[in-house]
């Protein structure tokens, strides 16, 4: 899924006005996937008026990937209010993209990065609490123990989130994306650090119906099925 040399070669030279015929050409849409490449190529190339220019076209590949590149950018406050505005977006892979570029971020800069995701697991909004879940849950990023510390946090804060809602909020479309990611993303934090892992995964509260389904759905991921 890595960005190619070329397509970043090819759209430095992109008037931002073109850029999103040019996306559209080699999206892979529509069709059963989309050219994730192309949206990390387009993610590390893509500047203020191509970016602005991607969202005013309003198509959902285009705006994925002015997510992407917003969201690497992140520690510019006027791109972090798109990156955290567009993770709440109704579209899915509009939010895939904000993930993707805050996990661009993590490789660059790190401590910047954890340090933006672990401000947006305290966001009202379920599907920006998700985007902070989703982009420290990557393995490449949790290389250390101080990363998969805060993967596992970031799991924990986000657990929290779904169990202080009360039963009628839970059943919201955004509450059960954020639901969905925590299917996942534990078996991701707990196989980066098993001994802190397993033991912040046990305490997981089986007895509310949600966190039972959260436990469930990880304990089925052979990485830490082997693990337990």
């Amino acid at each position: 899924m890595s960005e190619r040399a070329y397509d970043i070669d090819e759209m430095s030279g992109l008037d931002p006005a073109a850029w999103s015929a040019y996306l559209a050409r080699r999206s892979g849409l529509p069709g059963p996937r989309a050219n994730l490449a192309l949206v990390l190529a387009a993610a590390r190339t893509a500047g203020p008026d191509a970016i602005r220019s991607l969202l005013d076209d309003g198509g959902e590949y285009q705006v994925m990937c002015a997510a992407a590149a917003a969201a690497r950018r992140a520690g510019d406050p006027s791109f972090e209010a798109e990156a955290r505005a567009l993770a709440a977006d109704q579209r899915w892979r509009v939010r895939e993209g904000v993930a993707m570029g805050l996990q661009l971020w993590g490789d660059d800069d790190p401590a910047a990065m954890i340090e933006k995701v672990r401000a947006w697991a305290d966001d009202p909004d379920p599907l920006v609490v998700r985007a902070a879940l989703a982009a420290i849950c990557e393995p490449r990023l949790l290389r250390t123990r101080d990363a998969a510390a805060v993967a596992l946090e970031i799991c924990d804060r986000a657990t929290d989130h779904v169990a202080a809602l009360p039963a009628a909020e839970r059943r919201r479309p955004e509450v059960r994306t954020l639901r969905q990611a925590l299917g996942y993303c534990w078996s991701v934090a707990v196989a980066a650090d098993p001994p802190s892992g397993v033991e912040a995964f046990t305490r997981i509260d089986t007895g509310d119906p949600d966190l039972a389904w959260i436990a469930n759905e990880n304990r089925k991921k052979k990485r830490l099925s082997s693990l337990l």
